[in-house]
């Protein structure tokens, strides 16, 4: 089985899309096939590249981020495996918005590591960007363990 994420945040240009990019590149380097895109509960942004201290915060952990700004669309919650939301407001408005069809399992993103979620940095210094990315480096290996441990159990089904 194919594992399918969405990271989602409000806005998506600051926290999804250094989720996205910080997991996709843990996957690779762990040599999981993991197709990996964040989008935002929110429309404001649609179209935009991410922040720019998004984007520095994450080049400087040498972490390749390419994307433009999308909102949740409702197929969402049927073509991706896992949608993960960066904090509880966001959780709350994707469980709001999930269709009645919706097979993807909708959680916070913390919640596979210390529950904690992972605040908007976007009205703050660089210094918020960088604690974002440790908390993105840390939920990703989280959730990729979490995924490692149960491939044997789906293999065995």
């Amino acid at each position: 089985m194919t594992i399918s994420v969405l990271i989602v945040c409000l806005g998506n240009i600051c926290r999804s899309p250094m989720g996205e990019a910080v997991l996709a590149h843990v996957a690779k380097q762990r040599n999981l096939d993991v197709i990996v895109d964040s989008a935002g509960t929110a429309g404001y942004h649609v179209g935009e590249e991410p922040d720019e201290r998004t984007v520095a915060t994450c080049e400087n952990h040498d972490i390749p981020i390419s994307h433009k700004a999308r909102q949740v669309k409702p197929q969402d919650f049927r073509n991706f495996t896992h949608i993960l939301a960066s904090d509880t407001m966001n959780l709350s408005n994707l469980n709001r918005i999930k269709p009645a069809n919706a097979t993807a399992i909708v959680r916070l993103w913390g919640d596979y590591d210390d529950e904690k979620p992972i605040e908007d940095p976007y009205y703050g210094g660089i210094d918020g960007f960088e604690r974002i990315y440790q908390q993105c480096l840390k939920y990703s290996n989280a959730f990729l363990d979490q995924i490692e441990m149960q491939k044997p159990l789906e293999a065995s089904l």
